[in-house]
């Protein structure tokens, strides 16, 4: 069940859930000609509706039970969101793919109950009749008890930008919406290649060895004293997903935080530095003014662990455990793109992912699979 409501907000506010049926939404009003200038709040609530509308409906493709409609909060306003005709095709092509991935991910043994879209409108900008608008979606899915001991939810927080027309009648056309984010698609996103791009500088490096996706897997648990702390890795990552931790850097804008982001948990759970110049992969660490490619780079962050034998590669990646790590190459041309920690797993055996770039909590590693089926996987028991 998805709930259908709405609370109207300025910038920065939350907008809760909404996707209704039939007024149309007012234009800019008419301020200072053609000069750049921020929404008013009617406006920015407006655009927060056509948002909340759009990413809403992807969601509800992708839950199982028949969402029970609800009557929105008295004095919202209801949303019937024009679309360029460009746009309306892709998402109608979007929310048939969803469906797919929902029959995809019942086939893998999961599927969803319930969910909740929340969107802030965190900046609009009007110009001569155009509207630039980021926002922030963050969803929270419930597993349904298909096998039983699932979590009890997923959540993502990622970030798009929409750009929209004002047109005749004073109403407001949706022309593109775009994800921001460098890492994995949220899981009510089709599926994007956005895989780095590197280019091959001719040398050897030692990639480790990619790991099967068939489950179920072999049995592989973990060794106990080890040294390291599973469990304070994990909750570092679950307490830090989306709201990061001040005491470190971030690298949103700089190919994506996943690395750094993992290389905090295991920092967390017992990883020791190891010395040396930033640039030479086989060192690992973090000072409050720079850091090692290796903590930071997914590719570095593998020749580090593969080089040192801080981790092995494993065979499978079902067999991944709690502080455990998959990275993916999501175009297979050699280069990892994405690093993620492993927080729960199932007594079923699936492993359940958290991590930055979008930032994820708890997405299951049959999810992973489910969008990106021919990725290459790279496990590593830590």
């Amino acid at each position: 069940m998805i709930p259908r409501r709405f609370i109207p907000a300025a910038i920065g506010v939350v907008v809760a859930t909404a996707v209704a049926t039939a007024v149309f939404l007012p234009s800019a009003t008419a301020t200072s000609a053609n000069a750049p200038h921020a929404a008013d709040k009617a406006t920015a609530d407006a655009f927060g509706r056509i948002a909340d509308d759009v990413l809403s409906r992807r969601t509800q493709a992708l839950v199982e039970d028949r969402p029970k409609h609800r009557a929105p909060t008295a004095g919202s306003g209801a949303v019937k969101t024009r679309m360029s005709s460009e746009v309306a095709r892709g998402e109608e092509t979007a929310v048939s793919s969803l469906r797919s991935r929902k029959t995809r991910l019942r086939d893998l043994g999961e599927a969803y109950s319930d969910a909740d879209t929340r969107v802030t409108v965190d900046k609009a900008t009007v110009t001569n009749g155009k509207a630039t608008v980021q926002v922030t979606e963050e969803t929270t899915l419930t597993y349904k008890k298909l096998r039983g001991d699932e979590p009890s939810s997923t959540g993502f927080r990622t970030r798009y930008e929409m750009n929209l027309v004002s047109k005749r009648g004073g109403n407001w056309e949706l022309t593109s919406i775009k994800s921001q984010e460098n890492g994995p698609v949220a899981v009510n996103e089709p599926t994007v290649s956005k895989a780095a791009v590197v280019s091959d500088d001719g040398q050897t490096y030692p990639d480790g060895t990619p790991a099967s996706t068939k489950y179920p897997a072999p049995a592989k648990p973990k060794a106990k004293n080890t040294g390291y702390d599973y469990a304070a890795m994990a909750a570092y990552a679950e307490k830090y997903w989306k709201n990061y931790n001040p005491a470190y850097r971030t690298f949103n804008g700089g190919g994506g935080d996943c690395t750094n982001f993992i290389s905090q948990s295991l920092k967390a759970g017992g990883w020791k530095n190891v010395s040396g110049t930033t640039s030479d992969y086989r060192n690992w660490w973090y000072s409050g003014s720079q850091q090692t490619d290796s903590w930071v780079g997914a590719n570095e962050w593998a020749w580090f662990t593969n080089s040192n034998k801080r981790a092995a590669n494993l065979a499978n990646v079902y067999q991944l455990d709690v502080g455990d790590i998959l990275q993916v190459d999501f175009n297979r041309d050699g280069s990892k793109d994405h690093s993620m920690i492993v927080t729960y797993r199932s007594s079923a055996g699936i492993p359940y992912l958290t991590y930055h770039s979008t930032n994820t909590y708890r997405k299951s590693l049959a999810s992973i699979i489910a969008s990106y089926p021919d990725a290459v996987y790279f496990a590593y028991r830590t």
